[in-house]
């Protein structure tokens, strides 16, 4: 008796040639295959369902490219439009500096041509002005400077003969010798007019006009007395018609008393 195997390997060599001689057993086995496998046509309608799902989707894929393509080209198109616009408005403002520029020059080489000229005018105007000064302070200055000196001595003598009417006054005018240059810096005269009324000693500055400069000056004069003398001064006083508004707080720092006249000595 055949073996399984042996009947399969029969069914398997002689089926071939029976299916093609007998349509009986052809139809059979298609049926029963049938019932395992789709058949051709089904198997060509589902595969044709299928490219139909990946042809569907690749269009649909494909138009959502082609808007996204065609809103990116919208977009480039939006912004190359705008940095067009925006090149175009930086041209046009660095046109409008540049003739504003140009203007401005323009404007300030006449505003420095009439300067120039304006300024030549002014120098020559200073220089006559300068020469007609020197030419009267030449005159002025020779004339105030006799005038100063008889002032001065005149309010000297004034004084003195005013101040020793009072009992036990001495009105005297000293000039000493600064060799060690304390009061100018150099070895010089220094001249001072000294008050005594009773052993009391009052240093004084008698002038026609006094300075700023000039009060420090008579400070440094009456200290180098004192320390010449080694005597200190009870009081220093100055006496002009003329003092400079910046000299009066020098002499109330420096504690000097200040009279327009002899006459308004008080002592």
């Amino acid at each position: 008796m055949p073996t399984t195997q042996q009947i399969k390997e029969i069914i398997l060599k002689e089926l071939p040639a029976i299916i093609e001689e007998d349509p009986e057993i052809h139809r059979f086995l298609i049926q029963l295959s049938r019932r395992h496998f789709a058949d051709k046509i089904q198997t060509e309608d589902r595969f044709d369902r299928i490219m139909d799902e990946l042809r569907r989707d690749r269009e649909a894929e494909s138009r959502k490219w082609e808007d996204q393509n065609q809103k990116w080209k919208e977009l480039h198109q939006t912004l190359r439009m705008n940095q067009e616009e925006q090149n175009r408005k930086w041209d046009e403002l660095h046109q409008t500096l540049r003739i504003n520029q140009e203007e401005q020059n323009r404007k300030w080489n006449e505003q420095n041509q009439k300067w120039d000229a304006n300024q030549d005018v002014i120098n020559e105007m200073l220089a006559d002005i300068r020469a007609l000064a020197k030419k009267h302070d030449s005159t002025i200055g020779a004339l105030g400077a006799r005038w100063g000196l008889h002032t001065e001595r005149a309010f000297r003598n004034a004084l003195k003969g005013i101040l020793e009417k009072f009992t036990d006054v001495e009105v005297l005018n000293v000039t000493e010798y600064d060799d060690a240059g304390v009061v100018f810096g150099r070895p010089d005269q220094i001249e001072l007019d000294v008050i005594i009324k009773n052993g009391v000693l009052i240093i004084a500055e008698i002038k026609s006009s006094m300075s700023k400069p000039e009060m420090y000056t008579f400070e440094k004069k009456a200290r180098f007395y004192e320390e010449r003398h080694q005597r200190k001064a009870t009081e220093l006083i100055v006496i002009s018609p003329m003092v400079a508004p910046n000299a009066v707080p020098v002499a109330e720092r420096l504690g000097i008393k200040i009279y327009s006249a002899a006459e308004d000595v008080q002592l």
